[in-house]
């Protein structure tokens, strides 16, 4: 017994120990831009990452304060144009994605199997070869260079659908049987029966999704044509030209870019586990 017991808590050690060194190392990384951003990002790239340079002096808010300062604004513009487009592009594609998935999981139709095949093929198909025609279909739409532009091609996902079809077929069909006999009608069973039971499922998605909308760079660039239109990555990759690299707004932008989407996983983040795992072991 005495055996177990030692052999129990070297277990334990050694699993603390190796999740320590683990987050360290996640979490470096993150230190390293924390202090880069309250530093002259030219002292920085001049000496590197070294163990001088991460112990903190010399800091000071004067890259962060005149990020909204600089070219005339145009960061504040970025950050709003960013966070309007994950706000909306969030909202929509995980609202009709379950929708749509919650269809497929919950009713039998013709051509159901058909669906889930082309929701399944279109979740291995790069979006890079998609890039052609959706460009061809904002031009037509005349949403070239506007929020609307970045969000309509991706108001559904593929990926969501899937999930949420994961999802809703555990979903006891005894709630939508009751529902038809108190009368509520079908959109009325999805958002006052079914939706509340699917709040993990949703916790989930908005994450994925936000993170995913806040940092796409590809489409982005290729809609967006004016400066003050610009997102964060397309931005702050503006940065970065032949004739010298603006490395003090690039760092301290890298850094209040993080906050939003952090934010985000954080008010949803007590879902995340539970709803990855019942949509992706479910059903």
């Amino acid at each position: 017994m005495r055996t177990v017991g030692k052999k129990s808590k070297v277990i334990g050690f050694g699993t603390v120990g190796i999740l320590t060194v683990t987050g360290l190392v996640f979490l470096f990384p993150v230190y390293a831009l924390v202090l880069a951003a309250f530093r002259p990002g030219q002292e920085l790239m001049r000496f590197g990452i070294t163990l001088k340079t991460l112990i903190p002096e010399g800091l000071s808010a004067e890259n962060i304060l005149g990020l909204f300062t600089a070219r005339k604004g145009a960061y504040g513009f970025w950050l709003r144009n960013s966070i309007v487009i994950m706000v909306l592009r969030t909202g929509l594609s995980v609202l009709f994605s379950a929708f749509v998935g919650y269809g497929l999981g919950m009713y039998e139709f013709k051509g159901r199997s058909f669906f889930l095949s082309l929701v399944l093929f279109l979740m291995v198909v790069p979006i890079q070869i998609l890039i052609l025609p959706l460009y061809r279909m904002i031009i037509s739409l005349r949403l070239i260079n506007t929020v609307w532009g970045v969000i309509l091609p991706f108001v559904v996902y593929p990926f969501a659908i899937f999930f949420f079809r994961q999802y809703a077929v555990t979903l006891p069909r005894a709630f939508l049987d009751a529902g038809r006999i108190d009368g509520v009608s079908e959109i009325g069973i999805f958002f006052r029966i079914m939706m509340p039971l699917m709040i993990p499922a949703f916790g989930a998605m908005i994450i994925l999704v936000s993170l995913q909308s806040w940092n796409d760079f590809l489409w982005p660039l290729i809609v967006m044509r004016t400066e003050k239109m610009f997102t964060i990555p397309i931005g702050l990759n503006s940065l970065l030209t032949p004739y010298g690299n603006n490395y003090d707004m690039l760092l301290s932008g890298a850094f209040v870019a993080t906050v939003p989407i952090i934010i985000v996983f954080l008010l949803f983040q007590r879902f995340f586990i539970s709803g990855l795992s019942a949509g992706s072991i479910k059903g």
